[in-house]
C-alpha cells in the first residue's frame, strides 16, 4: 500500500489498514517491549517483599525465593515459579522485541517466532504471581507484617508493559514489512 492510501470496506466505509499503520504498530510495540525488558531487572533481582515475623526482619527477591526453594529442596515449586514467572515472561517480552525491532532471525522464522511468543505468553504467569502477592498481603496482613520491596513498582510495571507490548503488536505487520523488503 503506498503511502498516503486507505483499505476502507465497501459495505460501510469502515477502515480497514492505512499504509503505514505497520510501522507505528511496530514502533509501540518495540518500546513497550523494550520497557518491560528493562524493568524486568528489577523486577527479579530487586526485594520485593520485606517481612517481619516476631521481630524477625526478611526480605527476599523473587530470584532469592526461588533459590531459597531450591535449597530446601522444594524443586517441583521452585522449578514452576522459575519457568512461568522468570523464563516464559523473559521469552515473550524478548521475541516482542525479535518481532518488532531486532529482526535478527531470518523472515521465514518469523511466523513461527509469533507462534511461539503467543504461545509463551499464555503461560506467562507474570500477573498471576503480582496478584498472589496482593492476596497474601491482605489474608496475612494482621498475622505478619509485610512491605512493598521496591521490586514490586517494577514489577507492576513490568507487567503493564508487557501486556500493552502484546496488546499493540499487529502480526499482520509482519508480512507487511516483508511485501516492503522485496
Amino acid at each position: 500500500m503506498a503511502a498516503g492510501q486507505v483499505a476502507a470496506c465497501t459495505r460501510c466505509r469502515a477502515t480497514i489498514c492505512r499504509a503505514g499503520a505497520a510501522h507505528r504498530s511496530a514502533q509501540r510495540t518495540a518500546a513497550a517491549a523494550l520497557g518491560a525488558f528493562v524493568l524486568f531487572w528489577p523486577a527479579v533481582l530487586l526485594p520485593i517483599l520485606e517481612i517481619e515475623k516476631l521481630g524477625h526482619h526478611h526480605e527476599s527477591s523473587l530470584i532469592g525465593g526461588i533459590i531459597e526453594l531450591f535449597a530446601h529442596r522444594n524443586y517441583f515449586v521452585g522449578g514452576i515459579v522459575l519457568v512461568f514467572s522468570i523464563i516464559f515472561p523473559l521469552a515473550k517480552i524478548v521475541l516482542l522485541l525479535e518481532l518488532s525491532l531486532l529482526e535478527l532471525l531470518h523472515r521465514k522464522h518469523k511466523s513461527t517466532t509469533y507462534r511461539v511468543m503467543e504461545a509463551v505468553g499464555k503461560w506467562s504467569m507474570m500477573d498471576v504471581l503480582l496478584l498472589a502477592f496482593l492476596v497474601m498481603l491482605v489474608k496475612l496482613g494482621s498475622l505478619v507484617e509485610f512491605h512493598f520491596g521496591p521490586a514490586v513498582f517494577a514489577f507492576a510495571a513490568c507487567v503493564g508493559m508487557s501486556m500493552l507490548a502484546s496488546m499493540s503488536f499487529d502480526p499482520h505487520a509482519i508480512w507487511e514489512r516483508e511485501g516492503n523488503d522485496e
